[in-house]
């Protein structure tokens, strides 16, 4: 991608989650990086064009950082066979690493915010926020794998899933929208709440 083109990406963003998808034009994209609609236009076909490439950007990096540490790249039904003979531990610095992205990332934490603010809005917005943000289904299909295989202690998936994935968003929103903490102790305490899941639920002491 062009530094322009992600000149344009990363200023529309900040719009978005500043205003919402909806209130931002594309003159006003342009007047934030001082140019014209026409020059703009060079690059995205449209308001609609810069969006998708921002969900493709989103999508992609995840995808990358699951490859990084060996998770599965995909959904269960689409590769099930991936969910096997997953390591914990690659697992937990996948999920560490992802926190990090989300806390630090302008990219992400502008996404989210965006998608925050239009989930109200937007009903493809919502289903954007259920799948990036709320959505457990992934990590309910992990940890019901690593119960097969005997790495968690037998218990309901969907439960664990939720108790293990909430305190990531709750850490995430307390850090940058209530400042209750810095970011770094955001991290610690993400540490401490899967070292603590760990120790109640591996099946392997």
């Amino acid at each position: 991608m062009s530094k322009t083109k992600e000149n344009i990406l990363f200023a529309a963003l900040r719009l978005f989650a500043r205003d919402g998808y909806e209130a931002v034009s594309v003159s006003a994209i342009a007047g934030e990086l001082k140019m014209t609609k026409g020059a703009l236009y060079k690059h995205y076909k449209n308001k609609r064009d810069i969006f998708d490439r921002i969900v493709e950007r989103v999508f992609l990096d995840d995808v990358e950082r699951a490859a990084k540490y060996g998770i599965p790249e995909e959904d269960f039904e689409k590769a099930p066979l991936s969910f096997k003979n997953i390591s914990m531990e690659n697992f937990i610095d996948f999920v560490k690493a992802a926190f990090r992205v989300w806390l630090e990332d302008e990219l992400f934490y502008n996404f989210r915010k965006m998608l925050t603010i239009e989930q109200y809005r937007n009903s493809e917005m919502a289903n954007l926020y259920h799948m990036c943000i709320t959505d457990n289904k992934y990590i309910e299909d992990l940890f019901r794998e690593m119960i097969e295989q005997g790495i968690l202690k037998k218990n309901n998936p969907k439960l664990l899933a939720l108790e293990f994935y909430a305190p990531f968003h709750i850490l995430i929103d307390t850090a940058l929208v209530d400042k209750l903490f810095d970011k770094e102790e955001a991290v610690n305490l993400l540490s401490a709440h899967i070292e603590r899941f760990m120790d109640i639920n591996s099946a392997k002491k």
